[in-house]
């Protein structure tokens, strides 16, 4: 049996053009490993800021070397949810996981990008 790992899941997620899920990862590895496995390894992964940061700066740090000061940009993507607790739910207030809250709270979710 295969072991979920960071690299399989990351390639996993880039790789993707929908949405993903333990399920389609299971799906695209004919079963080899099981959704359960998969969203098992995902509930015990508890990364820091500084772990994220230790996996991304080589990726980053390259990508600045291939290109002159002047070319190169970064694309900062945020989440965040607006937690509207006393709203009742439609299409845009639902249930979403604050990760930093680490619960799941009733909100607007809504991603800002910076470039």
């Amino acid at each position: 049996m295969t072991t979920c790992t960071l690299d399989l899941y990351t390639d996993y997620l880039l790789s993707s053009t929908g949405p993903t899920t333990a399920t389609g990862l299971s799906r695209l590895l004919d079963g080899e490993m099981s959704h359960d496995h998969i969203t098992r390894w995902l509930s015990s992964a508890d990364w820091s800021l500084a772990e994220v940061w230790r996996h991304a700066k080589p990726l980053i740090r390259q990508a600045e070397a291939q290109r002159p000061p002047t070319d190169f940009a970064v694309l900062v993507v945020d989440d965040s949810i607006l937690e509207k607790a006393h709203t009742d739910a439609n299409e845009l207030i639902c249930t979403h996981w604050d990760h930093s809250q680490q619960r799941y709270v009733k909100g607007l979710n809504f991603v800002s990008l910076l470039y």
